[in-house]
């Protein structure tokens, strides 16, 4: 029976994002691993990537190295396919923890006591805000530009760079908006944080 533990669905989905993403076969696979002195099957693999085989650390090591990326990039990964996370993103963590701050956590960049968590918390909306006060500026800029040329820009909608202010604007607008949503869910992290202290 597939394990359904969080850490074992990162893994295993991990392990088939970066295989076809190196457009490996297993075969081509196993015969890299074996190259690099840790022999695994084809069949061995395609168990690992359906989770009907535990991918012991010697395993992962060895995958991240073949597969060009690193430990925790298979550890910390979430599948595209994910539902909501309702819990952990790994294996008994509290069910908050996002992605970044488990990768630092991982790298031994923070702790996940109470207070360290606060901090992270308090620091990723610091840089966030900085982003966003960022990205702000430069959408503006960018709104500025546009008016500036005014009925130009209209009539010369299909010039490469009116093309490329509008492509700007539009890329501005959503890293904007993907900030400000990360600030947001941010936020609400902290805001939970400090209530468990109460």
């Amino acid at each position: 029976m597939p394990s359904s533990s969080p850490t074992s669905l990162a893994v295993s989905d991990a392990i088939t994002h970066y295989r076809q993403m190196r457009e490996l076969t297993y075969d081509e696979l196993a015969y890299v691993l074996e190259a690099a002195g840790h022999p695994l099957s084809a069949d061995a693999i395609t168990q690992m990537e359906s989770r009907e085989l535990d991918v012991t650390v010697d395993d992962l090591m060895a995958l991240a190295y073949v597969l060009g990326t690193t430990p925790t990039a298979l550890l910390t990964h979430i599948p595209i396919d994910m539902p909501c996370a309702e819990g952990p993103l790994a294996t008994a963590l509290p069910a908050d923890v996002g992605q970044d701050e488990l990768c630092a956590w991982m790298e031994g960049r923070t702790e996940l006591d109470h207070q360290s968590r606060v901090q992270w918390c308090e620091d990723r909306i610091s840089r966030l805000r900085v982003l966003s006060t960022h990205h702000e500026e430069q959408l503006q800029g960018a709104y500025a530009e546009i008016r500036e040329l005014g009925e130009l820009a209209d009539r010369e909608a299909d010039s490469a760079p009116v093309q490329a202010l509008h492509t700007r604007i539009r890329d501005g607008e959503y890293v904007l908006n993907q900030v400000d949503l990360a600030l947001a869910l941010a936020e609400q992290q902290l805001d939970g944080l400090r209530e468990n202290t109460r």
